[in-house]
């Protein structure tokens, strides 16, 4: 496992389900709000001073999920993706990485051809069980509740980083200046 772990470049999430609890809230007007947890934008935090890029590829089209990723700089957004593998292919391209290098967290039926591919699939507490049982780490933490950012912390502990990424948020922390 741990030599699966510290190949790990990319992280790739599912995104209702995972970074949401499932739930959305839509008005008449189809304006949509969704709830986000703040634990999981520190847990982007945590991917970025651990060196880890990041990619989103949501199944449903959402202005709620293009925000929030506007929000935390997540450069790779992928809205509305029922079919994940093309953006899944054009990510690997563009990074020119291979699937032992990346891993992918999700949740639900629609998660599990890119699971079936990457070199550490990992699912959320509140997946559904055939997405736990190919997963190799499911967290303890369920969707929408700061699921992604108990990815991101048990990755960057299995690589032994743990300590090294947060002296390097700390420090990130400490310079910036308060208005």
């Amino acid at each position: 496992m741990k030599k699966i772990i510290m190949d790990i470049k990319m992280v790739i999430s599912d995104v209702d389900g995972v970074w949401t609890d499932g739930s959305f809230y839509k008005g008449t007007d189809g304006f949509e709000f969704k709830k986000f947890s703040v634990f999981d934008g520190v847990g982007m935090a945590m991917a970025r001073a651990a060196d880890l890029k990041v990619a989103l590829i949501s199944g449903r089209y959402s202005d709620a999920t293009k925000f929030r990723a506007e929000e935390l700089k997540i450069e790779d957004v992928y809205n509305g993706q029922l079919n994940k593998i093309p953006a899944y292919e054009e990510l690997k391209k563009k990074y020119q990485l291979s699937d032992s290098e990346i891993a992918y967290l999700g949740d639900d039926l629609i998660d599990i051809p890119v699971m079936n591919l990457v070199g550490c699939p990992i699912a959320v507490s509140n997946a559904i069980q055939k997405v736990k049982e190919i997963a190799i780490y499911t967290t303890k933490i369920a969707g929408g509740e700061g699921a992604f950012r108990d990815a991101i912390d048990w990755i960057i502990s299995e690589k032994g980083i743990k300590e090294i990424v947060l002296k390097k948020m700390q420090d990130r922390i400490l310079s910036l200046k308060n208005d």
